[in-house]
């Protein structure tokens, strides 16, 4: 039987079984993409786990930041329980087989493995067992771990230490807690990501002061912790880059040809279009790009930042020495891709005479609306993925790219009723257009090997705490964290049943 028919029988609503043709009449289905492209969901630590103080673990930076500024997260809610997957991930990882999942997409916490921050103040052996727990629970469902190794929870102690990111001395401690987990997960872990979006850490962390470490410049009355959006993201984004490098490069020449893993690293852009069709804002649409974008993609694949960074900004941006160029350049076997919208670029001269910020360096204004229309219905833009994947393919020479976060978030309603909590058609559609345009962009020669949903169950959404849902998968705070899945999850687990080679036909 058909593939499609199959999904089609399995499937008992009516609105599912809609969702499988786009609006222009193209079936879809996991046949569709080459053999070998994996699916999976994806998580983080501080966003999952819980058990804030268990097993030896230590406070990274966002613990305190929820707990000394609750009034930054939406519901002053933190991550000291999460949802428990520290206690539940047997549950869990039975939840990822039950959909059909070929990979999981989580992060280890720095501080669970090296409590005092540092490789000199000794390795948690029970950070260590939780870890290899879950990875060999993952491997026995024949789930493959894809691991990123710092996903925003910096330690504490290196932040009161030394500033953290501010400095040059977490290079040498990162590169020390990732051959940690080289040592002990690299027999089994065969996919490394090194950072997670370093430009949302820059960003919201030292610019706007939405997350940790929560610093923004003291003009912008924002209730920051200090710090200088003029210097500091540059700064931070330097030293996450050179981070990078160095795990990266102590991986290729010790562990990679006996592990034979890969390694990469995951960030994050938008779509940009320029506002109006005029010269100056297609330069506007292009420098939000490289401020974005190209600000870790050029490092990466030629050794130094965008020029139109080094002209606006100046001697605010840091320089790599020769030595440091080369480590940075191709320090990747793939790139993960995180994507979730697209907005308008106009040009912004006026913003020239602004102090002096990564706000307003790129002298752009953004926005998701033009002449008072979305641009995509709430800013959701599917179609955007497809150009930025064509974008990266012809401008980075086609790199191997696994989209590493995609998905849709919906308000935590308490007023609904659990069946309507769990009927998230609209997620379903946001996935099955975004994997459209994947497709399509394969189809057109770029290099996409998985995609990897944001995320497997609701969480703690950073700054947004638990008001908004991001889950395929339903989790019950008011009763004991039970697990539900949505109608999200059901389509995907349909989706996801016929495989290129040996899907059951007799269904």
């Amino acid at each position: 039987m058909h593939c499609l028919l199959v999904i089609l029988l399995i499937l008992t609503s009516t609105i599912i079984e809609a969702a499988i043709i786009f609006n222009n009449g193209t079936s879809l289905n996991r046949t569709s993409f080459p053999d070998g492209f994996v699916f999976g969901t994806s998580s983080s630590a501080y966003q999952y786990e819980g058990a804030a103080d268990v097993g030896g673990r230590t406070p990274s930076i966002w613990d305190t930041f929820t707990h000394n500024y609750p009034e930054k997260i939406a519901d002053r809610s933190n991550g000291d329980i999460a949802i428990d997957e520290y206690h539940r991930y047997k549950e869990d990882v039975d939840i990822m087989k039950d959909l059909n999942m070929d990979a999981y997409r989580f992060s280890i916490s720095w501080s669970r493995i090296l409590p005092k921050g540092k490789l000199s103040g000794g390795v948690n052996k029970e950070g260590i067992k939780y870890y290899n727990n879950l990875i060999n629970e993952l491997l026995a469902k024949d789930i493959q771990p894809y691991v990123t190794i710092l996903h925003w929870d910096i330690p504490q102690v290196l932040e009161d230490e030394y500033g953290g990111l501010l400095s040059p001395k977490i290079v040498d401690d990162f590169r020390d807690y990732a051959e940690v987990c080289f040592k002990d997960f690299g027999d089994r872990v065969k996919h490394w990501i090194t950072l997670n979006e370093p430009w949302s850490v820059a960003k919201h962390g030292y610019a706007d002061g939405i997350y940790a470490p929560g610093r923004c410049s003291a003009w912008q009355n924002l209730n920051c912790t200090g710090g200088d959006s003029a210097t500091e993201p540059y700064l931070v984004s330097h030293y996450q880059l050179l981070s990078h490098a160095a795990a990266v490069n102590l991986y290729k020449t010790k562990y990679q040809a006996v592990q034979k893993g890969k390694i990469g690293i995951a960030i994050n852009s938008h779509w940009i279009w320029p506002l109006y069709d005029t010269k100056l804002d297609h330069l506007a649409a292009q420098r939000a790009l490289d401020f974005m974008l190209g600000w870790f993609m050029d490092p990466l694949t030629s050794g130094d930042y965008p020029v139109i960074m080094r002209s606006l900004v100046g001697s605010r941006l840091p320089n790599f020495s020769s030595h440091e160029s080369r480590l940075i350049r191709g320090s990747f076997d793939f790139i993960g891709l995180n994507y979730y919208t697209s907005e308008y670029a106009t040009d912004a001269p006026q913003l020239s005479d602004a102090r002096p910020s990564f706000l307003t360096d790129a002298l752009v204004i953004l926005s998701s609306e033009r002449n008072g229309m979305q641009l995509g219905a709430g800013a959701v833009y599917p179609e955007g993925l497809g150009e930025l994947l064509l974008y990266i393919k012809e401008k980075y020479n086609n790199p191997l790219i696994y989209i590493t976060e995609n998905g849709l978030e919906e308000p935590n309603d308490p007023t609904l009723s659990l069946e309507e909590a769990l009927n998230d058609t609209i997620r379903i559609d946001y996935f099955y257009s975004h994997l459209y345009y994947i497709q399509t962009a394969i189809k057109d020669g770029a290099n996409i090997k998985g995609y990897f949903a944001w995320s497997l169950m609701d969480n703690l959404e950073w700054n947004e705490g638990y008001s908004q849902r991001y889950g395929i998968v339903f989790v019950d705070y008011k009763n004991g964290l039970k697990r539900y899945s949505k109608l999200s999850a059901t389509w995907f687990k349909n989706f996801l049943q016929c495989r290129v080679h040996g899907y059951d036909d007799s269904l």
